[in-house]
């Protein structure tokens, strides 16, 4: 029997790999949101989608920067986009308040929380009750300003006394730097690296976390509509995996990470953005995470986190951990496990 070249590509397609057919076949379309511009922490999932994890689950994803963990929940909720990255504080205030009932998260990437006001030596703030009466500078859409009511119960400050300057991310460290505001809130990883880059040395800078004053809180993760999720079951465990490979690439080959960032903008710096991917790797490799893998974690910590956001608000609606957060879609624990 004579082989056509047609032939013999038809043969090598019944041998290909599931992932090269799903790569070669029809994809899903997926909209995903992160939740901040293209810095470090931003750059596993960019790694993930240049090394074709996502396609190899059959997703062709589009993803788009975010403007802030109380931006991306709202775009999501309204079906903007399938997918959105963002810490899970707002997301549940959102759900709380009933004007996102079907937002949910099926996975939560970062346990800990990099939640911080930061302030620099001259300004003498050294202690969360000297922040009363200072002018903090933070974007209306970042999850540390609408979180700081958490922050200030747990701390014994007196929020009413806090002067807001409400700024876009672009002017909020530089605003630091030029003295026009005492503190501004955000991921610790963010503006310490932000300051970094005007020329502040990280000696410098005094980060308060949200976490030291005992408030309990988790961060990142990944969110959509409770419905998509349903109808949509191996979109969302494909979303998960890809996104934990993507992780596992960067820790493995964070140059490779920065070299997917640098892509999308040219004048990133390299070695500010490595050490700030670096640094956000220590709230997503917590000891907990590392001994269970990506989606080890209880209920009961999850319902914390509810509690500290019904809290610090007065909110008195209720809200299950189950009815938040769907663990049900994570992958094999196989897939899940957190390279040493």
């Amino acid at each position: 029997m004579t082989l056509t070249r047609r032939g013999l590509a038809g043969a090598a397609l019944l041998l290909a790999s599931p992932a090269v057919l799903r790569a070669q076949g029809s994809l899903t379309p997926v909209k995903f949101c992160l939740d901040w511009a293209f810095q470090g922490p931003q750059a596993p999932f960019l790694l993930a989608l240049e090394r074709g994890f996502f396609r190899e689950e059959g997703l062709n994803v589009t993803m788009d920067r975010g403007f802030g963990s109380g931006d991306t929940p709202v775009k999501v909720a309204s079906g903007a986009y399938e997918f959105g990255i963002a810490d899970l504080s707002p997301a549940i205030r959102l759900r709380l308040s009933g004007q996102a009932p079907e937002l949910v998260a099926t996975m939560v990437i970062q346990q800990g929380s990099p939640l911080a006001v930061m302030t620099l030596k001259k300004s003498g703030i050294t202690t969360a009750k000297q922040l009363e009466g200072r002018k903090l500078a933070g974007p209306e859409g970042d999850s540390a300003r609408q979180l700081f009511p958490a922050y200030a119960k747990a701390a014994g400050i007196d929020a009413a006394t806090i002067n807001w300057l409400t700024v876009t991310p672009q002017l909020r460290e530089p605003m630091l730097v030029r003295g026009e505001a005492d503190a501004i809130t955000g991921f610790e990883v963010s503006g310490v690296f932000s300051l970094r880059s005007l020329g502040i040395p990280q000696s410098d800078v005094v980060s308060l976390r949200y976490s030291d004053a005992g408030v309990a809180l988790l961060s990142t993760a990944l969110l959509c509509k409770r419905s998509h999720a349903e109808a949509n079951p191996k979109v969302v465990t494909g979303m998960i995996r890809a996104i934990a490979r993507g992780h596992d690439a960067a820790w493995k080959d964070p140059d490779a990470a920065i070299a997917a960032l640098v892509k999308r903008d040219a004048t990133t710096p390299r070695e500010v953005e490595k050490a700030r991917m670096m640094a956000n790797f220590g709230f997503i490799r917590t000891p907990q995470a590392l001994s269970g893998g990506y989606g080890n974690l209880p209920e009961s910590q999850v319902q914390a986190a509810i509690e500290t956001i019904r809290g610090a608000f007065n909110i008195t609606t209720e809200l299950k951990a189950g009815e938040m957060y769907l663990p049900q879609f994570l992958p094999p624990a196989s897939d899940l496990q957190i390279p040493a």
